[in-house]
């Protein structure tokens, strides 16, 4: 993002109010617009070298050129490395990257074999997605990652098969609530594996701890910018790293719920209109058009649940870090996406 690119003077956070829910749904808007994924690699060097003129001072105020410029960064680049993240990875291209994968785990009756292919297909783009969103200050090795990955895809799998293998047993309920039970089996799989797969990809996190930095006050940002010099780090905590994945794998399963329940739920009742039972052959394509709906409202405004740069007491953080507080006491980290 905007903050890995030289120049001591920072940009302004945000063109929104992060402090208040709709405030974030709106950045978090600006980040996954998927018109970003079609800038090119001069559009983004063109909003990068504006971003770095404004934070060395030849630029005196923002413009509606360089909020653009910060928008299409900022959906972009990692905001630890400073480098773009992989195209299908990004936020930005998270509706398109998810679209074919929850179809195809939505898909009615689906045999044990497709259920585990699509939720095996799911667990390695939610891999993929965490480690490559994650916050970098700590690093995982390749043997972690591989383990990690392994373990998701198992927990996503024995609970899809399990759950489908039980539903058809229950007895007492009728032929309809069996159907919609049967409909929300991926549901209550990717929601549990998901939130156990941003545990597992980030696990390093909470045993190294991540990076946390005082916050400041304007004049003391001001200060240190006109010094020429970097915000440092007050070194790693553990427990901000486990409040960093917790959220996220709560945003996660945020974002899952109305992908995964409105769209199977909503295909249910549309299968009973004459029109569809006379063109089957629609089916699918509705059935995409409701998940992309969804998708497209639904994933601002689980990234907004937790602020991004999230601001804690540095008092509820460990003891080494409770007098290093800045403005108001408190310490900033990265918390990932």
């Amino acid at each position: 993002m905007s903050a890995s690119l030289p120049g001591s003077r920072d940009l302004p956070t945000s063109r929104h109010d992060l402090n208040s829910y709709w405030g974030r749904v709106k950045h978090s808007a600006d980040i996954s617009d998927p018109r970003t994924l079609f800038v090119s690699s001069t559009g983004l060097q063109h909003a990068k070298d504006l971003i770095t003129q404004y934070k060395q001072g030849k630029i005196p105020q923002m413009t509606p050129e360089l909020w653009t410029a910060k928008k299409v960064v900022d959906s972009t680049l990692h905001p630890d490395t400073g480098e773009p993240v992989f195209l299908p990875f990004r936020m930005s291209c998270f509706v398109f990257s998810n679209l074919i994968v929850t179809a195809g785990m939505l898909t009615p009756n689906l045999s044990t074999t497709g259920t585990v292919a699509w939720q095996w297909a799911n667990q390695s783009l939610n891999v993929a997605i965490n480690s490559a969103n994650a916050n970098k200050s700590t690093s995982i090795t390749t043997t972690q990652l591989v383990q990690n990955y392994f373990l998701a895809v198992g927990a996503s799998c024995g609970v899809a098969v399990g759950l489908n293998s039980i539903v058809p047993r229950l007895k007492r309920i009728s032929p309809a609530a069996r159907v919609t039970l049967g409909r929300l089996v991926p549901f209550a799989a990717v929601a549990s594996a998901g939130a156990l797969n941003v545990f597992l990809m980030r696990g390093e996190e909470i045993r190294k701890g991540i990076d946390i930095f005082p916050c400041e006050s304007e004049a003391q940002r001001r200060k240190r910018e006109e010094a020429n010099l970097p915000l440092e780090s007050l070194g790693k905590s553990k427990k901000a790293a486990t409040l960093a994945v917790g959220e996220t794998a709560l945003s996660r399963v945020f974002n899952a719920t109305p992908i995964m329940v409105l769209p199977p739920l909503i295909l249910v009742r549309l299968q009973q209109q004459s029109w569809l039972k006379q063109s089957p052959r629609l089916i699918l394509p509705v059935n995409l058009g409701l998940i992309f709906t969804t998708s497209i409202f639904a994933l601002p405004l689980a990234l907004a649940a937790f602020p991004q740069r999230q601001a804690v007491s540095a008092s509820t953080l460990e003891p080494e870090f409770r007098d290093k507080g800045g403005e108001g006491g408190k310490v900033e980290f990265n918390r990932g996406i």
